[in-house]
């Protein structure tokens, strides 16, 4: 029958990727295998199994069930006549320890060497980095096992049917679902049932969520998201790093606005709640140290001399997702929604509020009134600007002030634009290589409040410089020196509405807590070359 030929094809599959995995492979990872070779899930349907632990038990001359010390199921390979050899062979393989590199970055600083050494441009090249998944479509994926466990079989189904769109993590570099779960270890756990892989979420986050039960608010209660972009995508629409860049300018606002009886009445506000900021500005960042290390993401991009980026770090990931957490749930309630509802008064120029997007709260600055309606708002933990009804905007309450900015406004380090201006496909190659992917940023100085720093990729065989492909494809120059961006020139949020660390009594620099501990692949390869148009750093 179909079904018996395909379960001995299977058997060979299986086998074989085993047999290669000397320490043997979990469920889970068997089943990552198998989709990176084949292409397609386990046919586990069409076997009529419900689990790839179920499949398993069902090839006892092919695979060995055995369990860790920690519980985990481990699967390894029984080799028939015609694998016994190469068994042997993969048996008989030494695992190279790794040896602890003197150059390697384990506090994201990397010194450069004095100008007598014998190389004295090079630095060290990090081991190629996992991708990573954006900040928001974590919380999407958190948000969804908040409420209950979830079998992976229904993941997909389940992503659409709540936030009106697909899971496409390949579009963030992830070859399947089990690396997407496997970079979000720290907070979903892999269990396996006779049902299939079952999706838990941690216990610390899952009971942190279930302080305050989340209700679905209506549209009388908060309005709607529109479309923005013409995309439904919420990290598109929340942080849409394809838009052309808004055209604004400051405004003088005169006198008080009036507002035109046809349009939507806000709901009458008694009073000010004591703990809503009023008159108060975020603080930045510490700064960056000269000719550090720090793992970057690029969250918005209007061109290569005016972008944002994240730090790295696990710290501040959990920081900002657990006010994305507690903001969500707070401001979800009616009672207190409506609490901190902003008097049209209050609707002004560098007010420091948060807004509601596709469910979720965000920390913004006013930037300039439109209308009666509608207002436009720097995103300060983001770094893009954007139009939204007024009527979605609140108080921010004291406790979120805490955290400070996370969005750094940055400008590529070296490179003038051979044209004058930024060309259309300069910019869309620059956003091409920063897209979704956790970069390595070497630091080299802050100008007006503006860090320059140079950009590596280095999740590919070798190192791609951003400077130097610019270069390379006639998009620009490199100049050796820091031109002050023209665009941060025209309009910098940040240096308008947020406080240097500094102002606040932090001025001291620090280094960021960043993955940028592991160690290259090859022990041989420890060094590499940043070539600046000829030069070397």
């Amino acid at each position: 029958t179909k079904q018996a030929q395909l379960m001995e094809v299977l058997k060979k599959e299986v086998r074989a990727m085993l047999i290669a995995a000397k320490a043997g492979l979990t469920p889970e990872q068997l089943e990552e295998q198998y989709m990176a070779m084949v292409c397609k899930p386990l046919p586990l349907h069409s076997l009529g199994f419900q689990s790839t632990l179920e499949l398993v038990t069902q090839m006892p001359e092919v695979v060995r069930i055995s369990s860790s010390k920690n519980g985990t199921l481990i699967l390894k390979a029984i080799a028939d006549d015609s694998t016994k050899g190469i068994a042997k062979l993969v048996a008989n393989q030494k695992v190279k320890p790794r040896k602890a590199s003197k150059k390697t970055a384990t506090k994201a600083n990397a010194t450069f060497p004095a100008k007598n050494s014998k190389n004295p441009q090079s630095f060290q090249t990090l081991s190629a980095r996992t991708p990573v998944l954006p900040g928001a479509v974590k919380a999407e994926l958190q948000d969804l096992l908040s409420s209950s466990p979830l079998l992976l079989a229904d993941l997909d189904k389940a992503f659409l049917r709540r936030f009106g769109h697909a899971f496409q993590y390949r579009q963030y570099g992830f070859l399947s679902v089990f690396e997407v779960l496997r970079s979000m270890s720290d907070s979903v756990v892999i269990e396996q049932t006779k049902a299939g892989s079952l999706l838990v979420l941690r216990k610390y986050l899952a009971s942190h969520i279930e302080q305050e039960e989340v209700p679905q608010a209506s549209a009388a209660e908060l309005p709607p998201l529109e479309p923005i972009c013409e995309t439904e995508s919420f990290y598109q629409a929340a942080l849409p790093m394809d838009l052309e860049p808004v055209q604004t300018q400051a405004i003088d606002l005169g006198g008080h606005l009036k507002q035109n009886q046809g349009f939507e009445q806000f709901p009458p506000t008694p009073e000010i709640p004591p703990d809503a900021v009023q008159n108060r500005s975020l603080c930045s960042l510490p700064p960056l140290k000269k000719k550090c290390l720090v793992g970057v993401i690029v969250e918005f991009v209007v061109s290569p001399s005016q972008f944002y980026i994240h730090i790295c770090s696990t710290e501040a990931s959990y920081k900002l997702q657990d006010l994305m957490f507690e903001m969500r749930h707070v401001y979800s309630h009616k009672v207190a929604s409506d609490k901190y509802i902003m008097p049209e008064s209050a609707v002004r120029p560098g007010q420091l509020c948060c807004v509601m997007v596709s469910k979720w709260w965000y920390r913004v600055i006013i930037h300039r009134v439109i209308n009666d309606r509608e207002v436009e708002v720097f995103y300060v933990d983001y770094g893009h600007l954007q139009i939204v009804q007024k009527s979605w905007l609140r108080f921010l309450k004291w406790h979120y002030l805490k955290l400070p900015a996370q969005a750094i406004p940055c400008s590529l380090a070296w490179v003038k634009p051979v044209e004058g201006t930024w060309s259309s496909a300069a910019i869309l190659l620059f956003k091409h290589l920063c897209r979704f992917k956790e970069l390595v940023g070497i630091v080299d100085e802050y100008v007006n409040g503006v860090l320059y720093l140079f950009l590596c990729d280095t999740s590919t065989k070798q190192d791609v410089y951003f400077h130097s492909v610019l270069r390379d494809m006639g998009y620009a120059h490199v100049c050796g020196e820091n031109n002050p961006s023209q665009e941060f020139e025209e309009l910098n949020p940040s240096a308008l509405y947020v406080q240097p660390s500094g102002k606040q009594g932090n001025a001291e620099v620090v280094e960021p807590d960043l993955h940028l501990q592991q160690e290259s692949r090859d022990a041989d390869s420890e060094t590499a070359t940043l070539k600046l148009d000829g030069a070397e750093l």
